[in-house]
Parts: C-alpha cells; sequence; structure tokens
C-alpha cells in the first residue's frame, strides 16, 4: 500500500510530463476505438447491402445449385423449410426464390436477362428491392403476369411501367417456357450489374411458365444479428427436416464481400500497428527521461538499502498509473465520439457515388462493440507495459556509487 501511494505522488510531481503522456496515450487508444468501430460499421453496411439484393443470410438449396445453379436442383418441399425457419431464434424473414435466364423481348429490343420469381407477401422481409422502386409500383401478392425490373434493364429495352415483355425460356421438365408479362415498377439497387439484367416476377407466375410444380431453387432467410450465422447454420445443417439440402451462409453466397472484408482488415492492423509503435517509442522517450531525471535520486535509495526490487515495483506501479489513467480516457472518449457518430453518421462527399454503386449509402455508421470497444485499448495497454519494462531493466542495472555520481 505504501509503494503504491508513492507511485502515486511520483506520478505527478512533473504533472505537465505526465499529462502529456496520458495524453498520447489516451489518443491512441481513441483512435484505435472509433477507428475499428468505423471498419466494422463498413463492414456490416457492406454485407447488409449485398444481403439486401436477395441474397439473405442463410440459404437453403439443392445440393450443387450453387456451383452449377440448374433449373432441375431444387427444393421440393418448401413449406417444411420455410416452416422449420421461421420458428427458428434469430430469424427475422423468411422467403422462397426462383430463378432462370431467359430472352426478354419488348416492343423495340431484346436482351437476355436473369429472371427470379419471388414472394412479393414474404419478398420485404428478406430484400430492399420494394424500397428501391424509382417509377411505378412494387409486386402485390395477388399480382399475376407482372413484373418489376432493374432501372438500366428498363433503359436497354426501352420499356415504361404498362409496357409488356415477351419472356422465352426453358422450363425445368425441358419444355420451352413462354409467358407475356406486363410491367409495372422499376428499380435501381446501386448494383449495376443487377440492376441491367434482373426483373422479378411473382411466384406463382414464375411456378407457371418455367413448369416448376411447386418446388422453388431457395429458401432464403434473414437474421437478427451477423454473429448468429454460423450458429444457426450449423443448427439448421444438423436437423432432419433439411436432410438431403444444402445450408449455406452469405459468406459462401458473396465470398467476394468476406474477401474484400479480410483485406481490408488486413490493411487496417498493418495502420493500427504503425501507430501503436509510433506511440510506443513515444511513451517509451518519455518513462526514460523520468530515469535519466531521477538516476541520482534512485542512488540516494540504493545506498541507504532500498532493495532494486523495489525501485522496480515503483516504476512498473508509475507507468501502470499512467497507462491505466490514458487507456481509460481515451476508452471512454472514443466510445462517446464513436456513439455519436453512429447516430449521425460520417458523409463520404465525393466517395458516397462510389458507395452507391455497391448498394450502400453515402454516409458511414460506426459500430461500437465489444471488439471495437476493447482490442484497441487492450493493444495500447499492451504495448505501454512492454514499453515500461526497459525504463524498469535500466534500474537494476543502475549502481548506487555511478547513480550517485549523475548529475
Amino acid at each position: 500500500m505504501e509503494d503504491l501511494r508513492l507511485a502515486w505522488r511520483n506520478v505527478w510531481r512533473h504533472p505537465r510530463r505526465t499529462l502529456l503522456t496520458i495524453l498520447a496515450i489516451s489518443f491512441a487508444a481513441l483512435l484505435l476505438v472509433f477507428m475499428l468501430s468505423l471498419q466494422l460499421g463498413s463492414y456490416r453496411e457492406m454485407i447488409d447491402a449485398a444481403v439486401r439484393l436477395g441474397t439473405g443470410h442463410l440459404q437453403v438449396q439443392a445440393p450443387g445449385f450453387f456451383a452449377e445453379p440448374e433449373m432441375r436442383l431444387t427444393v421440393d418441399r418448401p413449406d417444411a423449410v420455410v416452416i422449420l425457419l421461421r420458428a427458428t431464434p434469430g430469424v427475422t424473414g423468411v422467403s422462397c426464390r426462383s430463378q432462370s435466364f431467359a430472352l426478354a423481348a419488348s416492343a423495340h429490343r431484346t436482351r437476355g436477362i436473369l429472371v427470379e420469381g419471388v414472394d412479393p407477401a414474404h419478398e420485404p422481409e428478406i430484400s430492399a428491392v420494394d424500397r428501391q422502386i424509382r417509377a411505378g409500383r412494387y409486386l402485390e401478392p395477388d399480382d399475376r403476369q407482372r413484373a418489376v425490373i432493374g432501372g438500366l434493364l428498363a433503359d436497354r429495352l426501352r420499356v415504361a411501367p404498362g409496357d409488356e415483355l415477351t419472356l422465352l425460356g426453358q422450363g425445368r421438365d425441358g419444355s420451352v417456357a413462354a409467358g407475356v408479362v406486363e410491367i409495372v415498377g422499376i428499380f435501381r439497387s446501386g448494383v449495376d450489374d443487377y440492376d441491367r439484367a434482373a426483373l422479378h416476377m411473382p411466384l406463382v407466375t414464375f411456378d407457371e411458365v418455367f413448369a416448376m410444380g411447386g418446388r422453388v431453387h431457395r429458401v432464403v432467410a434473414a437474421v437478427d444479428r451477423l454473429g448468429a450465422v454460423a450458429e444457426l447454420k450449423a443448427a439448421l445443417a444438423a436437423g432432419d427436416t433439411l436432410a438431403g439440402l444444402a445450408v449455406r451462409d452469405w459468406t459462401e453466397l458473396l465470398p467476394g464481400v468476406k474477401q474484400s472484408i479480410q483485406l481490408d482488415l488486413v490493411s487496417g492492423f498493418i495502420t493500427y500497428g504503425v501507430l501503436l509503435v509510433v506511440v510506443a517509442f513515444s511513451i517509451l522517450n518519455t518513462f526514460l527521461m523520468a530515469i535519466f531525471e531521477r538516476t541520482r535520486e534512485f542512488g540516494v535509495l540504493m545506498a541507504i538499502g532500498t532493495p532494486t526490487r523495489r525501485l522496480v515495483r515503483l516504476v512498473l506501479l508509475e507507468s501502470a498509473f499512467m497507462s491505466w489513467l490514458g487507456v481509460i480516457a481515451g476508452t471512454a472518449a472514443g466510445a462517446a465520439l464513436t456513439v455519436y457518430f453512429s447516430h449521425a453518421g460520417i458523409g463520404m462527399g465525393g466517395a458516397a457515388d462510389l458507395l452507391r454503386q455497391y448498394g450502400m449509402e453515402g454516409r458511414i455508421y460506426p459500430w461500437l462493440n465489444g471488439i471495437s470497444l476493447t482490442v484497441g485499448p487492450v493493444l495500447v495497454l499492451f504495448i505501454t507495459v512492454v514499453t515500461a519494462l526497459v525504463p524498469a531493466w535500466r534500474v537494476t542495472r543502475l549502481r548506487p556509487v555511478d547513480a550517485l555520481r549523475a548529475h
């Protein structure tokens, strides 16, 4: 207890130097908390934007459909799968989807397109296409022979709401699939590749045109937490209801998104490592200055019988006090800053248009969670503790006679 009081008093013998050291540690902790929260927030926005196109967080498919999406690879009893998913805790939305490629002909042009059969009653649970309508309206549950298409596809086919498209493709049974649909809406998701190719029609119409016989290609689910996806996937795959079917999560369905996140994380941690090295040298310089200034003092204490281990303990306690004060203050400030911007958002300026190309908003919202709140401060605390070992080691090398001669 006496050593604690003495160490605390020594910390404030030079308040200006102590405050500068604490501020350096605080700034590092604040920056790491905020920047890591900003990274995680951008990743969450990226994932949400990707799954809102209808990919969902989880999908139940026929084995082999993901690698080679053939018409014959279907989920034969989708109703049982839907019931199971809706009864699973953590699942917030479930909808069925089917897909095929077809030739679409308007009065002016013909294009190859991706036709997706969706359930208008439940599609809004797993995608945001209904909120991305820019002309007309989205599909309604009682619609038949109607469709909505991407904005770039509408421009290429020169169609508007009220126009008709003729579709020609191949049914599941190998027959010719043909039908006529009325365009009732045009959407713009922000993802150009999707907007120039996709057409949504009611699942019942898709079933009739492409001879699906009540089968679907995918049962899509959305969950309330990204962290729960892996656990839900494992639980579903272990059940009997989905025997013979494949359960895939967003990391498999969107490998490009996952790889982009991993690459950005690596580059981010390299930047954080450089920051920590700079902070470490700054703190080391302060600690060493304190030791040099007190060399004579240490010599006197050693000459009157103070054990070297006690001096080392005092030095480590002093550094611990400054480290903890800096980390606590920096973490609190970083958390407060993150909470503010998690509500206000950070405008991306000229990069907003680029973000919209990936279906993301023009603002980034930092995400404060257990990882962003602890990883940075723990790293800062670790680096300051390691740094404090250097001046402590120098104390062990002092000899009373040499220390007393120091000026």
